[in-house]
């Protein structure tokens, strides 16, 4: 009887490079970060769905944010089987809780439910039927992380232009309603659910404040200094001038160093509950 070797392999990305699937291999690119990771898994997901269909397997595990489940939307929309971690086995359970709000998920286990899973998975035959087509949006958003230049460049971009400008490059971010999920794109390709782009727009306000309360402190030092020269020149107009002025910008500093303290820039770490039937 002749025995058959099967071979498993794994692969990981590394740093700072997104991992993709193309038919018969993987590719490791620098392309545009995606909710300000690199490498991301949506990237990865999109890729594998495009090129392999029902013959995918998406597993998003403990992680914060939202990375995974747009990604883990397009595994669906293709036929392929989406499988997360129970939030409450977590540690970090706000990636395995956005995966289950937005995307019909196939199985929700806990961590030592999912290996066996998999193996199971891995030796069912997948059921013969046509993979739903891929979508513009879908190869558009492939493109982009293969770093395509014509995609990048094509002014015909999915969404609608938003308010908002990217953090990464300060272009225009383009609005997406993947189902009920809310994602951005700016004009480059980073790409942002509403949850990264509110945390990564939380940590540029809160530079922005220290910034401020610093040059504020500055402002005032300068001032009393002044000040103090004046009075030394009997210039006590000039010198009351730069007091006020001193004292305006110490109470200013104080406001923002307040909001600093109390950490009011970062958004809530609470996340609501999700019950499973």
């Amino acid at each position: 009887m002749p025995s058959f070797l099967t071979c498993h392999f794994l692969y990981v990305a590394p740093p700072n490079f997104h991992l993709l699937v193309a038919r018969g291999f993987v590719r490791i690119v620098r392309g545009p970060k995606e909710n300000n990771m690199r490498p991301a898994v949506d990237p990865l997901f999109r890729t594998a769905a495009r090129t392999y269909g029902p013959r995918v397997v998406g597993v998003v595990l403990t992680g914060m944010l939202g990375d995974g489940t747009a990604g883990l939307l397009a595994v669906k929309a293709r036929g392929g089987v989406a499988v997360v971690q129970d939030p409450d086995s977590a540690v970090f359970p706000d990636m395995p809780r956005n995966a289950i709000e937005y995307v019909e998920v196939d199985h929700v286990l806990p961590l030592s439910g999912i290996a066996p899973l998999l193996t199971r998975l891995a030796h069912e035959p997948v059921a013969e039927r046509a993979a739903a087509p891929v979508s513009d949006d879908l190869q558009h958003e492939s493109d982009i992380a293969e770093v395509d230049m014509a995609a990048i460049e094509n002014e015909d971009k999915p969404g609608t232009p938003s308010v908002f400008g990217c953090p990464e490059c300060g272009g225009v971010l383009w609005e997406l309603d993947d189902g009920n999920l809310l994602r951005f794109r700016c004009r480059v390709g980073h790409a942002y659910s509403a949850d990264s782009l509110l945390e990564v727009q939380a940590n540029g306000l809160e530079e922005a404040l220290w910034s401020a309360l610093r040059a504020l402190e500055e402002n005032a030092s300068l001032a009393r200094r002044l000040a103090e020269k004046a009075h030394d020149r009997t210039h006590k107009l000039t010198a009351a001038n730069f007091e006020q002025r001193a004292q305006t910008a110490e109470q200013h500093a104080a406001a923002i160093r307040q909001v600093l303290l109390k950490g009011e820039t970062a958004p809530s770490a609470e996340t609501p509950k999700i019950s499973h039937v």
